[in-house]
C-alpha cells in the first residue's frame, strides 16, 4: 500500500531538529552521547525524520539523516498549503495543523516549522497542544502530515469521479 520513496534519486535538504546530550551510569563512571533529531525533504511534499545516536555530535546527525532517508513519506499538498485541517498525535505531543491562504506563510513553533519547511509548505498555521518534547513533535507532525488526504484520493478510494465530492 504505501510506497518507498528512493532518497537517493532526490536532492535532499537536511536540517538538524534538537541535539540532545545523554549520558548513561555504568560502573567505571559516566558515559556520554549525543542523540540527534534531523528533517530530510525535497521541498516539494517529500519529507522523513530519523534519529540518530553517537559519541560524536557529527557521527549523531549523520545517523540521523541516513535514518531520515529511510523514513521518507509524501505528503498531499493543496498548492502551497495542505488541503484541510488535521490533528497529528504520538504519545503525548498533538500538533493541529490549518492551512492558511496564499500570504500567510508558516506560523508555528520552531520544531514543527522546521518539518513543514523541509516539507516544501509555504502557508500553514500550526500550534503544539500538549507535549513540547521536539522528537514527540516532529512525530506528531509526521502522523498529521501522513494522514492528509486531497479530495481526488478521497473520491478515488470511494471509488467515485473527484467531482462528486464538491457540492
Amino acid at each position: 500500500m504505501v510506497q518507498k520513496i528512493d532518497a537517493a534519486a532526490l536532492d535532499l535538504q537536511e536540517k538538524v531538529v534538537v541535539i540532545n546530550r545523554v549520558s548513561k551510569t555504568v560502573k567505571g563512571g559516566r558515559i556520554a552521547r549525543f542523540t540527534a533529531v534531523v528533517v530530510v525533504g525535497d521541498g516539494n511534499g517529500k519529507v522523513g525524520y530519523g534519529m540518530g545516536k553517537a559519541a560524536e555530535v557529527p557521527d549523531a546527525i549523520r545517523k540521523g539523516i541516513e535514518d531520515a532517508k529511510k523514513n521518507m513519506i509524501t505528503v498531499s499538498l493543496k498548492g502551497t498549503t495542505i488541503p484541510h485541517e488535521i490533528l497529528g498525535v504520538f504519545g503525548a505531543g498533538k500538533v493541529l495543523l490549518k492551512p492558511a491562504p496564499e500570504g500567510t506563510g508558516i506560523i508555528a513553533g520552531g520544531t514543527v516549522r522546521k518539518v513543514l519547511e523541509i516539507a516544501g509548505i509555504k502557508n500553514i498555521r500550526a500550534k503544539c497542544l500538549r507535549s513540547n518534547n521536539p522528537t514527540n513533535v516532529v512525530k506528531a507532525t509526521f502522523e498529521g502530515l501522513r494522514a492528509l488526504r486531497t479530495a481526488e484520493e478521497v473520491a478515488k478510494m470511494r471509488g467515485m469521479a473527484p467531482d462528486a465530492l464538491k457540492r
